[in-house]
């Protein structure tokens, strides 16, 4: 069992990811993307990707990447969800990446880890391992996340005999944009027009995209948490401040209950997406049991701190310039992202021999 706490390392991280994103994404650049879907959001990526080098986070060192381990992504989650920060790292730097890494295609990872391009694993973004089905070639994929601004797509593919993974460029696939309830993570359909190059085939396609879906379903849980904490922090102190009857409505036992079940969750929430990045880092068998626990207890946590952050603003909270709407937007989505809590329990279950 290794410590969870954050290491120096980790919390130095923090810090310069969570500076980084303050100055290059306010949440009034992610709310004008709400009226102006088209509007440039690559300031933030390119803080995350060139300036601080986390685009290779996960790439090895000699691929030209940083060698970190799942911690470390998971403390970049954590500051993406607190600033609902409209970037490709858990689609690309995560996701995308860990499948080409585990592919071991070393064409693309030095590209990727400097940050010159991004990439996608193209499937639902309902998908999740061990749940996904592969698409037949030239067939409309979707919804998937992080497809509109992506350079390279991976694409599982139905072959004649067995699962292919390939890589496609921008000129070989066709998007198209779709109404997204999160506008700081567009889902698009991709349907592909050329061959693309083959990387993989066979049950070892199969086993990447599974490595990269249970990477990414660890790692949501700590942009989650990222995610409650922000509301937490941001209700405690606008009660602390708004007055109603001459006094603080913090002041209200009604209040106080309410924001004390929300930090007792929050903090459980924290712990388990911690114990789930680690085990994942450090390749623990329990890592399976943990995402599986982390993504059905974190991802209904987030919805709960943005609903009552927007109802305990009052007013406030119900209007498009208060940025707790971003919040409310970005958990409900995330709630949905590979795989609901639901079937995440119904994981949980089968994984610790609970009986139906």
């Amino acid at each position: 069992m290794s410590d969870l706490l954050y290491s120096d390392v980790e919390l130095s991280l923090r810090d310069s990811v969570r500076a980084a994103l303050k100055r290059r994404a306010p949440q009034e650049a992610t709310a004008l993307l709400y009226d102006d879907p088209s509007a440039d959001r690559s300031a933030a990526w390119d803080a995350l990707a060139r300036d601080l080098g986390l685009a290779g986070l996960l790439i090895s060192e000699d691929h030209g990447g940083a060698g970190a381990s799942a911690r470390e992504a998971a403390v970049v989650l954590e500051e993406i969800g607190r600033a609902v920060a409209p970037v490709p790292f858990l689609t690309s730097a995560v996701i995308a990446t860990t499948a080409l890494a585990v592919a071991g295609d070393e064409t693309v990872l030095p590209r990727l880890a400097a940050g010159e391009v991004t990439a996608v694993l193209v499937l639902p973004w309902s998908a999740r391992a061990g749940a996904w089905q592969a698409g037949e070639p030239g067939a409309d994929i979707g919804p998937v996340a992080g497809a509109l601004d992506a350079d390279l797509f991976v694409v599982p593919v139905a072959g004649d005999d067995e699962l292919e993974l390939r890589v496609y460029s921008r000129d070989e696939v066709e998007t198209t944009a779709l109404t997204s309830l999160d506008m700081s993570r567009q889902l698009a359909t991709v349907r592909t027009k050329g061959d693309g190059r083959l990387v993989l085939g066979g049950t070892s396609a199969v086993q990447a995209v599974d490595e990269a879906l249970s990477t990414g379903q660890a790692l949501l849980a700590s942009e989650q948490y990222g995610i409650a904490s922000w509301c937490l922090e941001a209700t405690v102190d606008y009660v602390k401040t708004r007055i109603q009857f001459a006094r603080p409505i913090g002041s209200f036992q009604a209040i106080k209950h309410r924001l004390a079940d929300l930090f007792l969750q929050v903090t459980q929430a924290g712990a388990v997406a911690r114990y789930a990045a680690d085990t994942r880092a450090r390749g623990d068998e329990d890592a399976a049991t943990a995402q599986a626990l982390a993504q059905a207890y974190c991802s209904d946590v987030a919805v709960h701190a943005a609903e009552e952050a927007l109802q305990l603003h009052g007013g406030i909270g119900m209007t498009w310039e208060h940025p707790v709407h971003l919040y409310l937007k970005r958990a409900k989505a995330d709630q949905l992202a590979l795989g609901t809590p639901a079937v995440h329990r119904a994981d949980l279950a089968d994984l610790v021999d609970l009986p139906a």
